[in-house]
């Protein structure tokens, strides 16, 4: 983003709060490589908000109230007087913009690929071509917009996301030391729902409380999100919504770029009830390698005795020497409660 370096030693106050339960508090903002960035007044962390998902609740109003994308109750209002960081996150939010597929143009690619894709259809009564084209075209913003309308659908029973906000310092930590394929992911913990860990479209992870809670050090964790972020590489979570929903859903997503909900309602069941698959150990031994976390610990939480993931352990990849920590100590204690208890 051209406009970004500009506005990197740019700081403002401002007031912000967690949730509409919350105090307002005294906090100081500044721009990130790729996000802003909001601390106390002791220069501590409190929270950072991409810059591609930031939304302003009163446009053309002051003060100026800002939220994430989709968490209209987290909050940070910026003063009249902050006329400079206010007009450096309109330019920047009016860049991110710039750059998104625009709806109606998005819709006519569509439709036109949807026009050849029903053509096929008709000659060859292949479902599968259908699915794969609607794969090739879907940009990554949509996808992203899939799994957020997923995740609504999955929340009615998982519940929502736990936001300790130290807690959701650490696990941003986490997600950037294990990034998704197609970008850096997002992670969030659920109190129940989920058995171990699911993926969304758009690369969203769930985790229940339980991995993080119920052990001693972030490598199990790490080990189920390498696993999912493996399952991600060898079968598209799109790919394995679109296969369920059917071609009906696959069609209504290539003319009109949504999916209904009655079928984000009916794989989110699925989803939540399904074993995740296993990959094969190759593949998996390969991807701890990869994304530098040992397997060893893994493999004992998938079955204690070590006598069925035997392979994994043998085959740690830094059974020797460790790779650079996961997280600090101080981190993963902050990680244990982000559901607060």
């Amino acid at each position: 983003m051209t406009a970004l370096s500009e506005y990197q030693r740019l700081e403002a106050s401002g007031l912000w709060r967690a949730s509409p339960e919350d105090q307002r508090s005294d906090v100081i903002v500044s721009i990130g490589e790729s996000s802003l960035v909001i601390c106390n007044i002791r220069e501590k962390p409190l929270a950072h908000w991409s810059l591609a998902a930031i939304q302003r609740a009163n446009p053309g109003r002051m003060p100026a109230i800002y939220h994430p994308d989709g968490d209209p109750g987290e909050t940070l209002e910026l003063a009249e007087d902050e006329k400079a960081m206010i007009e450096a996150i309109e330019k920047l939010r009016a860049a991110v913009e710039r750059r998104r597929p625009h709806p109606g143009r998005l819709r006519l690619v569509m439709l036109g690929a949807s026009f050849l894709a029903v053509v096929a259809l008709a000659v060859f009564w292949l479902p599968g071509a259908a699915r794969h084209h609607a794969l090739t075209v879907v940009p990554d913003v949509k996808r992203a917009e899939i799994g957020g309308d997923l995740m609504g659908q999955l929340q009615r029973i998982t519940g929502p996301a736990c936001r300790s906000t130290e807690g959701r310092t650490a696990l941003n930590r986490l997600a950037r030391r294990l990034p998704a394929p197609r970008g850096p992911g997002r992670l969030d913990v659920v109190r129940s729902g989920v058995r171990t860990t699911i993926n969304l479209p758009g690369g969203t992870i769930l985790i229940n409380r339980t991995l993080v809670e119920d052990h001693e050090e972030p490598d199990v964790v790490a080990g189920y999100i390498v696993a999912e972020r493996l399952r991600a590489q060898l079968t598209d979570p799109l790919d394995d919504l679109l296969s369920h929903a059917g071609f009906r859903a696959t069609f209504r997503l290539l003319t009109t770029g949504q999916i209904d909900p009655a079928s984000l309602e009916t794989y989110a069941q699925h989803l939540l009830k399904s074993p995740r698959p296993q990959p094969e150990t190759d593949s998996l031994i390969e991807a701890f390698g990869a994304w530098r976390v040992r397997s060893t610990p893994y493999a004992y939480a998938l079955d204690i005795s070590g006598e069925s993931t035997l392979p994994l352990i043998e085959a740690d990849p830094f059974a020797g020497d460790a790779p650079e920590p996961l997280l600090s100590d101080a981190d993963w204690l902050r990680l244990q409660g982000i559901c607060g208890g």
